[in-house]
């Protein structure tokens, strides 16, 4: 009985952090299409990277974009 309550804990925990996963990608999707970069080539390599590489993508953008402008 106790196997049922740790698989079910750890099964929450991994939806759960699957759900978190596709929210940061849609939100760094949402933000690199609204987002005015120095010239539209940028705009559709990060694009093209986010969509292509998912989550992986999503946390690169974050960082490498979304991150240092929140001065």
């Amino acid at each position: 009985m106790m196997e049922v309550f740790i698989f079910l804990f750890f099964g929450i925990i991994v939806f759960s952090l699957m759900i978190l996963g596709i929210v940061l990608w849609f939100l760094m999707l949402i933000d690199a299409v609204k987002r005015k970069f120095k010239n539209d080539n940028d705009k559709v390599i990060w694009i093209i990277l986010i969509a292509l590489l998912g989550i992986i993508g999503a946390i690169i953008y974050y960082f490498v974009i979304k991150r240092p402008n929140k001065h």
